[in-house]
């Protein structure tokens, strides 16, 4: 599976944490989530998977969540990997990261999840601000 980002520290105990992501594109705009703490970042509309759920149903749930919009997802672009610190929950995570192409589907309101405001952006720029090398990854690719 392809890593991005940092290689995993010695000495360091990972916890497994897959997590669904979706790229959500109308025209040449992605639909991106600011979060704002921890730290500020530009995000990718997603999270973790959690126990019962399928990566689509997490999807379609943490989207919701973080943006206030349904999603139609379009199909599935692939799987990273990420080594990562997640002070939210203090722990060293192997982030599996499952990432789909989306369309917008509804838009029911504003983000429902504390400390994330949904944005569009034009794609090339948000690429470029997005906090994670995975997540800018598939997202330029959605855009070729």
């Amino acid at each position: 599976m392809r890593r991005f980002g940092t290689p995993p520290r010695p000495g360091i105990r990972y916890i497994e944490r897959p997590g669904a992501y979706a790229v959500i594109r109308q025209g040449d705009r992605l639909l991106v989530t600011e979060q704002s703490a921890p730290r500020p970042e530009i995000q990718l509309p997603g999270g973790g998977i959690d126990p019962g759920e399928t990566p689509l149903e997490a999807l379609h749930r943490e989207s919701l969540e973080e943006t206030g919009w349904r999603l139609r997802v379009v199909r599935r672009m692939g799987v990273y990997q990420r080594f990562t610190y997640m002070p939210e929950y203090d722990l060293w995570a192997r982030k599996i990261c499952h990432v789909f192409l989306c369309r917008p589907g509804l838009e029911l309101g504003p983000p429902s999840e504390p400390g994330h405001r949904a944005l569009w952006m034009e794609g090339a720029r948000a690429v470029s601000l997005l906090a994670s090398e995975g997540d800018a990854y598939f997202a330029a690719h959605a855009l070729r």
